[in-house]
């Protein structure tokens, strides 16, 4: 595995006086984040979502631009080059990445800023951003999550396995977040999520 930060200490990750939060929402492949997030900023206004670049092939039900942006290797590994990405992390043989320019001119406009990503980049987001807000989302059971998964049939067998060995992992590390939400009932982990999300902007900084 390989990754790699932009340094969020210098000024450009680091816009002067605002209240707005980076919200950090991760979790094994195949828990949900994508449709959990999805409905949260249908319910919670002032809300944007970071689009990651990944250079992993499109699927029938994506859009470009709109659930990642599409790079090639090469362009990815020139975008890295340019230092272009908040984070970045090589999973199951692709990369994906948060274009830093975008979000941070998201918060420097009082906006929250969302990012669904994969654990490795939310661990390094902790490390390099501590104001950020971390939340692990779960699933109910491992044998929930292989059955999820099996059910989105995108999947070759031997990816299956890596996807679930790799849970397996992740999820021993959950603690390492701030908050962690189970997403057995979609509606359920939505609330949850703008619980989390309002008593963050309530915080006494």
């Amino acid at each position: 595995m390989q990754l790699a930060t932009a340094d969020l200490n210098d000024d450009r990750f680091r816009p002067a006086q605002t209240a707005s939060n980076l919200i950090v929402v991760t979790g094994p492949s195949g828990v949900g984040k994508g449709t959990v997030v999805s409905k949260l900023l249908q319910q919670v206004q002032n809300l944007t979502k970071s689009v990651s670049v990944t250079t992993r092939e499109l699927r029938p039900s994506e859009v470009e631009g709109v659930d990642y942006f599409f790079r090639t290797a090469d362009e990815f590994e020139a975008m890295i080059d340019s230092g272009l990405f908040m984070e970045w992390a090589e999973f199951a043989g692709n990369l994906y990445g948060t274009p830093s320019a975008w979000v941070v001119e998201q918060l420097a406009s009082s906006r929250d800023v969302i990012l669904e990503i994969e654990v490795q980049g939310a661990k390094q987001i902790k490390e390099r951003f501590p104001q950020a807000v971390l939340i692990f989302l779960s699933p109910p059971s491992l044998a929930e999550l292989k059955s999820r998964l099996k059910g989105r049939a995108t999947e070759t067998a031997v990816k299956l396995t890596l996807r679930l060995a790799k849970a397996r992992q992740e999820m021993r590390e959950r603690a390492l977040f701030h908050y962690e939400v189970v997403n057995d009932n979609i509606d359920d982990a939505v609330n949850n999520l703008a619980h989390i999300v309002y008593a963050e902007r309530c915080r006494i900084r």
